[in-house]
């Protein structure tokens, strides 16, 4: 039988084992003509030590493989030296951990390897920054030749440790996805190569990476927080994250009512996608869905918040399919708009194959009264607030959601004017926010203004409001008083324009005559903010409308 030697760890498995440096010394105390050199971490219970190489092999070093590489640090050197080396097939399996573990604590309440066994970490160091960051303090304090620098956001139950990189692969670090995210939590290190320049460098890929797929871990589900709030702005700011991600869902309000199961499966039941943890770019905000209504948002993220998601910097769009938003509520608001019920059976006709709610509030008296009333018979946040003027486009997208990135507010949509061809939010749909409409008492001369609002560049529908002499004058009288007290502002001076100049039309002069009347009763009053708040009040209008032109009602 040859000689046996070690080079480098010994844990006593083989007392009977000579110690060498290298291979090299290890040819210069064999007594033998070929000695066997071996590794602590390999299972030899089937190894046949008693082989010889046949003498045209004499000459060859002789290397076999373990179940990772095409060596396993196992080989029978020939005394008098070498000139190439022969692999052989047969596995020699590695069965111990090849290095040291290092786990990095992410916060997320686990400090021991999650393992089917929970092997404690022979080290566990805080997660600070980045990964660069946290390895290179791993580094500089570590004294072994490899490492194994592991994550406690991490599910190691079939990840095996005794995984080794072939010896010309040694010095580059190597990284093992989690899930399907190539920039990984899981790394192996060979220190010495490492040391000597991990404090120059302003990126880990800088240091020289092989991503390795052979094997993956998986990465532990992030924490969910389930909220009432109707976005997740305010949310983020209250909750504490266990871990350095979490996932929000809105709950919104008692009265809304959840999706199907189908369409809104709990987080741990849906393959979410694996949000890199190596920098801050790499840790991004990322809706699940169209309107967000699920998002995985990371710790950093509270650093930056304002009043939207939008403040941070780093946002990942691609995954917004994941889930779908339970669709809004329509609601149709009515008063006796000659023109009413005919838009409501159009509006039911092209909302037939939708899964939106639909409702009418009608014979309301008085505009804030009309909107709290719409808002009470909502049963989701945000409602589609129908006028009985619009006649809607046959191929509005129903599916449209509110950004729960963002901070609670209105989204105007826009209409066609009939009769100047303006294309704005006049008499247009609008996505109303139920807190907001509840909140408001109408203390400003636009309800719709008086709160945060957005415009969305969505063409609604038709505001046919040229129905009748009154109604037409009625409407166009309080649109251009709004657009009157908005000057200075040179939107809304083109617009007022428009309203005062007859385009063409059904009753388009009695447009015309209501803009400038606004005008001129504004100058009338100087501005003053309660005289203006009249035009509010429909019995008011009325007076104001027979006063100046006999106009009545029923015209």
């Amino acid at each position: 039988m040859f000689d046996i030697f070690y080079i480098g760890i010994n844990p006593r498995l083989f007392d009977h084992i000579q110690p060498a440096s290298s291979i090299e010394d290890a040819q210069q105390k064999s007594k033998t003509k070929f000695c066997w050199i071996v590794n602590y971490l390999c299972d030899y219970s089937d190894f046949d030590f008693l082989w010889e190489p046949k003498p045209w092999e004499a000459h060859q070093l002789h290397a076999w493989p373990s179940q990772w590489q095409k060596n396993s640090g196992t080989y029978l050197v020939p005394k008098s030296g070498y000139s190439d080396t022969n692999y052989h097939d047969q596995i020699v399996p590695r069965v111990g951990t090849s290095a040291p573990r290092v786990l990095i604590d992410m916060n997320n309440g686990r400090t021991t390897l999650n393992t089917a066994q929970s092997i404690e970490a022979e080290k566990i160091v805080r997660y600070f920054n980045s990964y660069l960051d946290t390895i290179k303090r791993i580094v500089n304090d570590s004294t072994e030749e490899f490492l194994w620098v592991c994550s406690s956001v991490v599910i190691y139950h079939r990840f095996d440790f005794s995984w080794h990189p072939d010896i010309w692969d040694e010095n580059v670090i190597h990284v093992f996805p989690s899930d399907e995210q190539k920039y990984g939590d899981t790394f192996f290190i060979h220190i010495p190569s490492v040391k000597d320049k991990i404090n120059n460098v302003e990126d880990l890929e800088w240091l020289g990476l092989k991503f390795n797929d052979a094997q993956a871990a998986f990465r532990m589900p992030p924490y969910e927080i389930v909220h009432n709030y109707d976005t997740h702005v305010q949310a983020i700011k209250e909750k504490d994250f266990v871990g350095p991600l979490a996932v929000f869902k809105t709950v919104n309000n008692d009265n809304f009512t959840p999706p199907p199961a189908s369409t809104e499966l709990p987080v741990t039941q849906l393959k979410i996608p694996t949000v890199s943890l190596w920098t801050e770019k790499t840790k991004t905000i990322v809706p699940l869905s169209p309107g967000g209504s699920t998002v995985i948002v990371p710790q950093a993220v509270k650093a930056h918040l304002h009043t939207q998601l939008y403040d941070y910097p780093y946002i990942n769009m691609q995954h917004q399919e994941q889930l779908e938003d339970y669709p809004l509520d329509i609601v149709f608001i009515s008063n006796g708009e000659p023109n009413a019920d005919y838009n409501w059976e159009h509006l039911n006709t092209v909302t037939e194959h939708v899964n939106n709610r639909i409702v009418r509030v009608n014979g309301v008296k008085g505009r804030v009264a009309a909107y709290h009333a719409a808002a009470n018979a909502s049963t989701t946040p945000w409602f589609f607030a129908v006028f009985a003027k619009l006649y809607v486009k046959d191929d509005f997208d129903w599916d449209w959601q509110p950004d729960r990135l963002q901070q609670p507010k209105h989204y105007i949509f826009n209409a066609v004017n009939p009769c100047n061809g303006l294309e704005y939010g006049h008499q247009a749909m609008i996505a109303y926010n139920k807190k907001l409409v509840l909140d408001n008492l109408g203390q400003g001369l636009d309800f719709t203004l008086d709160s945060e609002h957005e415009v969305v560049p969505l063409l609604s529908g038709i505001a046919n409001y040229n129905t009748s002499p009154w109604v037409t004058w009625r409407t166009a009288f309080r649109e251009a008083l709004k657009l009157r007290a908005d000057l200075p502002n040179v939107e809304s001076e083109y617009r007022l324009k428009r309203w005062c100049k007859e385009i063409n039309g059904l009753y388009a002069d009695w447009s015309t005559i209501g803009a400038n009347d606004a005008i001129e009763y504004y100058n009338e009053v100087n501005g003053d903010f309660e005289q203006l708040k009249k035009s509010y009040d429909w019995e008011w209008l009325a007076s104001y409308a027979f006063m100046k032109h006999k106009l009545s009602l029923d015209h």
